[in-house]
């Protein structure tokens, strides 16, 4: 099979009483972000990318916002459905890199976790799998503590 690469994006807006979930982590901050699933920006950025690499769509498709089903759902459990379908369809997965955009918090000390979350949820090895963080120097709405947002790309085979 030939090799297939996949972007993706997600951005959720920070708000009051919620946890802050990234890459199936709970983060320790005073907000959270807002969605209709456990909102982890980077974990539904992956899932995107992945998805498009195969061309099955994106995750509006496979777990529509209106389907109650999936309020406030683990998106890692989401996740091991997109790692089943791509093994389903005969993909594996060479390697994923992302990266999250947030001004705050400081996310060096979860990454670790996210990995090992990421690659367990997908059944690959650690080693295949790549977070990082970044700030916007305070520019735009990431910046300004308006929200989180998450790049991914992913390269199938």
């Amino acid at each position: 099979m030939a090799l297939r690469i996949g972007n993706g994006y997600d951005v959720h807006i920070l708000c009051e009483d919620r946890k802050l979930i990234l890459g199936g982590v709970e983060i320790e901050f005073e907000k959270g972000l807002l969605g209709h699933s456990d909102a982890d920006v980077l974990v539904h950025a992956i899932m995107d990318a992945l998805l498009g690499a195969a061309s099955l769509g994106d995750i509006g498709k496979h777990f529509p916002d209106t389907d109650e089903k999936y309020k406030g759902i683990s998106s890692i459990i989401l996740l091991e459905y997109v790692g089943n379908l791509l093994k389903e369809n005969g993909y594996t997965i060479n390697n994923i890199d992302s990266i999250i955009v947030a001004q705050r918090p400081k996310l060096a000390p979860y990454i670790e976790k996210m990995c090992q979350n990421i690659a367990d949820a997908l059944k690959i090895s650690k080693d295949a799998v790549n977070v990082k963080a970044t700030t916007t120097e305070k520019l735009g709405f990431e910046g300004e503590g308006k929200g989180i947002s998450a790049y991914s790309v992913c390269l199938l085979e």
